[in-house]
């Protein structure tokens, strides 16, 4: 102990300076948004680094399980393939949901948080590779979330698992819109809300993106209806919702380039202005 005292009193103008220097760099990232927007872009590509290493680790580690997973694909996809009349008749997509494949950054999860409040994702895909802020991602089964800063070759997402996400969506079957968010509570369930008490609602019933949203294209699967709230004090419904994603356990998605979000940003910018 003696000597931990003896070292701090040698060096105390050293450490005094180190402190000093470390409270003037938070001081000025906090309040100027150019430095912190710097730090957030390597904080990304250092902590994607990181996350690289680590999923090509578990990745070599589970190669027996993702075998096994493939032969069952195989062997699904060649039973379609077999059982089908006419497989020369079958048409040849030029667009996904309306989003041509141009618009579409195939990149891989390397590292996905689930176990806060406020859960993240980082994408092995970057500025390099044309994503940027507040794009869509989505995997075969429906939506990630919203890409939210990037770095030259990584991305951080902001996960439907997160308090502060809201994602427009409706009911299918009634385009009954809402706003889901999350209550934290559960990784398998996500809430819809603000549905007006009008809507017809039952179990099992549909949850896609709505159309009212310039990130999602309409119609983008999220999940199933599993039990329904009445808002206290209000005329809404709360649809508790059951995901179509086991969203601890992603692979690889897809980032949704947007043509026309900076279109549609500019003209309700116009109407505001106008407005005002």
């Amino acid at each position: 102990m003696q000597q931990i005292f003896n070292f701090i009193i040698r060096n105390s103008n050293r450490l005094l300076f180190l402190l000093l220097l470390g409270i003037s760099l938070t001081l000025t990232i906090q309040s100027h948004s150019y430095h912190r927007s710097r730090v957030i872009s390597s904080a990304n590509f250092l902590s994607g680094g990181v996350y690289e290493r680590i999923n090509r680790v578990n990745e070599y580690l589970n190669l027996r399980a993702e075998n096994d997973e493939l032969v069952l694909e195989n062997a699904r996809l060649k039973s379609l393939l077999f059982n089908k009349e006419d497989t020369t008749k079958a048409p040849f997509p030029d667009s996904i949901r309306g989003v041509k494949p141009a618009d579409i950054i195939v990149s891989k999860v390397i590292h996905n948080s689930y176990n806060t409040h406020e859960n993240f994702i980082t994408l092995n895909s970057g500025k390099k590779e044309g994503v940027k802020q507040d794009m869509g991602v989505i995997n075969s089964l429906g939506i990630i979330g919203v890409v939210d800063n990037t770095s030259a070759n990584y991305s951080t997402v902001v996960s439907i698992l997160n308090m502060k996400s809201q994602i427009n969506a409706k009911i299918k079957k009634s385009n009954h819109f809402g706003s889901l968010t999350w209550d934290g509570k559960s990784t398998g369930f996500v809430q819809l809300e603000d549905v007006p008490r009008l809507a017809s609602i039952r179990k099992g019933d549909t949850i896609v993106t709505g159309g009212q949203s310039v990130i999602f294209p309409e119609g983008i699967n999220i999940g199933t209806v599993d039990k329904i709230y009445i808002k206290k004090n209000t005329s809404y419904y709360v649809i508790n919702v059951k995901l179509f994603n086991d969203m601890t356990n992603l692979g690889h998605v897809y980032i949704i380039k947007s043509k026309d979000r900076e279109e549609l940003i500019n003209l309700e910018k116009k109407s505001k202005e106008k407005d005002e």
